[in-house]
Parts: C-alpha cells; structure tokens; sequence
C-alpha cells in the first residue's frame, strides 16, 4: 500500500504533453517535487474542474519547483481529444498520464479493479522520490488546487528545516514549532 515515505515505485508511461507524445517514467520524476494526481475518466464531470484548477495554478506549482503528472486509465490518444475539445482541459500544460493497464493506479493503490478506474488519489513526491502527502476522495469530491498548494509548501518547509514543523492552518512565513520535552502540554 501507498504510504508516507513510502519509494515511488519504477513505473514507464505514455503521456501527452504540450501537444506531443512523450514516454514518462519514475527516473523523469526523481530529483525534483512532483504531485500524482489521479482522477476516473476523461470527458467527465467533477474531472475537469479539477484539472482546470490545477492548470490555473500551474504557474505557482512551478514557482515552487513542482512538476504535476495527472493520470487516469485512458490513453495518452485520449487526453490528446479531450485536450483538443474542452475549454478546460486545453488550458493544461503539464503532463497527461496515460494509464490504460492500470499500473501506476495501482502503483499508488488507488486502482478501483472492478470498474477499472482510478480513485481521486493526490500523491506528492519528494526530490528522494518518496511519498510525502497523500488525499483520496470519494468520486464525487474534487479537490483543490490552493490547499494542495499550501500542503506542498509546508512540505518542503519541513524537508528544508530539520526539526521543525509546521502546525494546522501553517501558511508560509508563519510561525512553525519545534518538538521538545519543553513543548509538551503548552500547546
């Protein structure tokens, strides 16, 4: 099962990507901060909100170091249609997965076997390649783009500061704790 710093495990992909076909695999993603974010089906409902959330905060992903691989059981063929024909997806310009075999779903157990789909699953990898952050919804519950933000910049805070770490409601440049016999019960 996927859990927190858990090894992204070896994976080769198709995807699509600014308007070309690319080969993705778990060496492209080690080195670097990157977010697997799963969802059911392309030419959806609740799928393309979340998409287009993310594609309309690309830029601050970026700005944070991050790469952002979206994945679902289709074909890279098919992000390529859907890219082509939605207002919303085609603002998309981070990477596609392609995951028509399942593999990385269930990579990251989030493959539902019986309808052959993913769970909306959000994984954030850190640059080791290990699993720092993980969200799953139920199929009716999209997600956020600004609270994944928030969720990754207390993450590499915490990496980049050793022993300290970051209480509920943290935003960057807030005040973080540090652990100590002398902490205990003041909180």
């Amino acid at each position: 099962m996927a859990r927190i710093n858990s090894p992204l495990k070896p994976f080769k992909a198709d995807a699509f990507h600014n308007g070309k076909f690319i080969t993705v695999t778990d060496a492209d993603v080690k080195g670097k901060w990157s977010v697997f974010f799963f969802y059911p089906a392309d030419f959806t409902f609740v799928c393309p909100t979340e998409l287009e959330d993310l594609a309309d905060n690309y830029a601050a992903f970026q700005k944070l170091g991050v790469e952002i691989y979206s994945v679902s059981t289709d074909k890279h063929f098919t992000h390529k249609a859907w890219h082509d024909t939605s207002p919303a997806i085609s603002k998309i310009k981070y990477v596609m997965i392609g995951d028509p075999t399942g593999h990385l779903a269930r990579n990251f157990d989030v493959l539902i076997e019986e309808a052959g789909l993913a769970d909306r699953g959000t994984f954030l990898i850190d640059p080791e390649g290990k699993i720092q952050y993980i969200e799953i919804t139920a199929g009716g519950v999209g997600r956020s783009a600004s609270e994944l933000l928030g969720k990754i910049e207390a993450a590499q805070y915490v990496a980049s500061h050793p022993g300290e770490v970051c209480p509920a409601k943290w935003k960057e440049g807030g005040a973080t704790l540090t652990p100590s016999l002398d902490l205990v019960g003041k909180i």
